[in-house]
């Protein structure tokens, strides 16, 4: 089997690198035969030149002209493009014959178009080209989804049919695992808190779909019970508007932005904080919650879109704007060890089901099946 793995643009998007990455590493360990070649996007000089509208044009030229030529030069068996926004390739491919499959993580712009306009100079434009991207799987030869939440939007939202459609989960990196308790503690200690200090954690954007105002209004339920408590994000910095009610509640002593960690220290802070909040209203999967039950963190999250599915019965699952839910949920862990015990030991067992070489044969079953239809 010859396989072109089809990337995004360096860098531009940390989940879509951790899902190629994961999946290559998969299917070479598992077939050390077959020959993996993996295509990207040249990756754009962001100093040549200080208007983001020009550079936002040779992104776009980059993304659907010079890079579309360059993934037509390949010889392989099957085409995967493992990002459902750079799906305009699938056209390309297919009028030149070719077997594809691309792996579709979300829909998230059709339910929360904010996503995408808080980050484009022209919105109408990235609507439109993302809208016309995503269209291109209605010709690919398979989709892949990760949840059975994000299948049943590409049913409903591109009219896809179900055959084509094959759920496989995404998998968590073999380095998020419980760390030294002498490291942990140290790396408490280096950023001033104490045992009895309660950490939660956030991981990831500030999206509305975040919801992360209600994440602060629980940090302000808990601070008014005299609570010790303190919250650690990790991402994308604060909005202005969270930052001006943190500041109007008086919050900003109990609040740590942490920065954009790399993998290494992002371990590190799972391993520290006592429990992940991820109360998102919309996940395509929700990688944190895996992450940090690789870790030993307990969990509580939302019980709505593919949040479930990803979490099982191995975390605190609450509806998305109950902060009194959230609230009781981490007294009980707090103050009930044995509780604290059953979700950390439930976790472990989760994430054993989440292995990036289960997902590389999973995936190596599409490509064969779609090959032998040729």
């Amino acid at each position: 089997m010859r396989a072109v793995i089809v990337r995004t643009m360096p860098d531009e998007s940390l989940s879509m690198d951790v899902y190629a990455n994961g999946l290559v590493g998969g299917l070479r360990t598992v077939y050390p035969d077959w020959k993996v070649i993996e295509v990207a996007p040249n990756p754009l000089n962001k100093n040549k030149g200080n208007n983001s509208l020009t550079t936002g044009l040779r992104k776009y030229y980059e993304r659907f002209w010079r890079y579309p030529h360059n993934v037509m030069r390949q010889e392989a068996d099957i085409f995967h493009v493992v990002d459902h926004s750079y799906a305009h390739l699938v056209y390309w491919l297919k009028r030149a014959g070719k077997s594809v499959v691309v792996t579709c993580h979300d829909l998230i712009n059709f339910f929360y178009p904010e996503n995408l306009y808080s980050r484009a100079r022209l919105p109408s434009v990235a609507m439109t080209l993302w809208k016309f991207s995503v269209q291109g799987m209605r010709r690919a030869d398979h989709i892949i989804t990760v949840s059975y939440c994000t299948a049943r939007d590409v049913k409903q939202l591109l009219h896809i049919k179900p055959e084509r459609i094959t759920v496989i989960p995404d998998a968590v990196d073999s380095q998020f695992r419980p760390l030294p308790k002498e490291e942990v503690e140290s790396f408490r200690q280096q950023h001033g808190l104490s045992r009895e200090t309660i950490c939660l954690l956030h991981v990831g954007t500030v999206q509305e779909r975040k919801n992360i105002f209600t994440i602060l209004r629980v940090l302000e339920a808990l601070k008014i019970r005299e609570l010790p408590v303190h919250l650690w994000k990790t991402g994308e910095d604060f909005t202005a508007e969270q930052k001006a009610f943190i500041q109007n509640r008086g919050l900003q002593g109990s609040v740590t932005y942490l920065g954009r960690v790399d993998k290494h220290v992002l371990v590190q802070v799972y391993n520290a904080a006592d429990i992940l909040l991820f109360p998102s209203l919309y996940e395509g999967f929700g990688m944190p919650v895996l992450e940090a039950m690789a870790c030993g963190t307990p969990v509580i999250t939302s019980n709505v879109s593919s949040l479930p599915e990803v979490a099982g019965d191995a975390a605190i699952l609450v509806e998305p704007m109950d902060v009194r839910a959230m609230v009781e949920a981490i007294v009980h862990i707090w103050n009930d060890p044995d509780y604290r015990s059953y979700l950390i030991k439930k976790g472990f067992d989760r994430v054993k089901r989440f292995t990036w070489e289960t997902v590389a044969k999973q995936v190596a079953e599409i490509y064969e099946k779609v090959r032998s239809r040729v």
